[in-house]
């Protein structure tokens, strides 16, 4: 495995081509196509005979199509004789449902996990899943990454003020996630009581802990998808009287109405990470996007050697 080769699907090339770039090499020669019925076509324009490859796909939108050209991709690697294969999968589409937690429905999350592991991929590399018990999900070693250091170095650019700053979770699952931020950046801690009324509608109604009253506030999540549950949160935190609003989450899945939010939402900025795509549509003024290229291709690096990545999880 002398040879490190980085392969990228449509998902998200421009993500593919930061850690190309960090990492000094060029992406791997291959043809991706639809057949004329949409079937995924995929031809290898290298040889990965005896390689240590490295598919680089996050499985957002469109995510059935994305997860689909992934398994294609691994699977064509195998037939070619790559010596090793990870999927380097920075967002994992359909995490949301890793339990049952009523009657008759699936766990996607494993089943996404086993089609990855049954396709042929050796390892997996990922940032912020939406609940870390599905690393367990996996029948080979998974890599779980976090780009809070990386988020968390911008916060700390704007200089605010530990002593008039609160970390504040949206929910309960996001806890132990804010907890990282307060010992990164200081300030005190609070949390937004939300209910889900059902899979597409949440509620939030209190605010534990604080005060927040005249202090900057920056609420943290793994992903903003419709953007309800974080602007619902933004409403709580500004009835508690917080001067200034950030919010920030690790992907910006932004679908359905989350643009239309956000903008009525009147934060002083939205801080996300580049694991996905952004559309030019949804553009606003005041999003800033940080980069988690030079992570994910340290990560590369160290599996490719066999190093520990231990230190990037700080």
């Amino acid at each position: 495995m002398d040879q490190l080769c980085l392969l990228s699907g449509r998902s998200h090339p421009a993500l593919a081509q930061e850690i190309a770039s960090y990492l000094g090499l060029e992406l791997g020669a291959v043809e991706l196509g639809n057949f004329p019925d949409g079937e995924t076509s995929v031809r290898l324009l290298q040889n990965v005979r005896g390689c240590d490859v490295f598919l680089i796909q996050p499985t957002g939108p469109d995510v059935n199509a994305n997860l689909m050209e992934l398994l294609i991709l691994i699977d064509t690697c195998v037939r070619a004789s790559a010596a090793r294969i990870t999927a380097v999968v920075p967002y994992f589409g359909y995490a949301r449902q890793d339990r049952k937690d009523m009657g008759r429905v699936p766990i996607t999350a494993k089943l996404v996990a086993n089609l990855i592991t049954k396709a042929g991929a050796d390892r997996v590399l990922s940032l912020d899943l939406h609940a870390a018990q599905i690393q367990g999900f996996f029948d080979c070693p998974v890599d779980h990454l976090y780009a809070a250091p990386v988020i968390d170095d911008y916060f700390r650019s704007l200089n605010l003020p530990k002593d008039n700053l609160v970390i504040v979770s949206p929910d309960e699952g996001s806890i132990k996630r804010s907890l990282q931020h307060v010992e990164h950046l200081g300030g005190s801690f609070a949390i937004v009581d939300k209910r889900r009324s059902n899979a597409l509608e949440t509620r939030q109604e209190n605010l534990i802990g604080g005060p927040i009253t005249g202090k900057a506030a920056i609420i943290f999540d793994d992903m903003m998808t419709t953007a309800g549950s974080m602007c619902g949160a933004v409403e709580v935190i500004r009835q508690h009287g917080a001067s200034r609003i950030f919010i920030s989450a690790t992907h910006a899945v932004l679908c359905g109405s989350a643009i239309e939010r956000l903008q009525k939402a009147n934060v002083e900025e939205i801080v996300v990470s580049n694991s996905l795509p952004i559309p030019q549509a949804s553009q606003l003024p005041n999003l800033r996007v940080v980069t988690v290229a030079p992570l994910l291709g340290e990560a590369i690096r160290r599996i490719h050697r066999n190093e520990s990545v231990s230190y990037l999880f700080d």
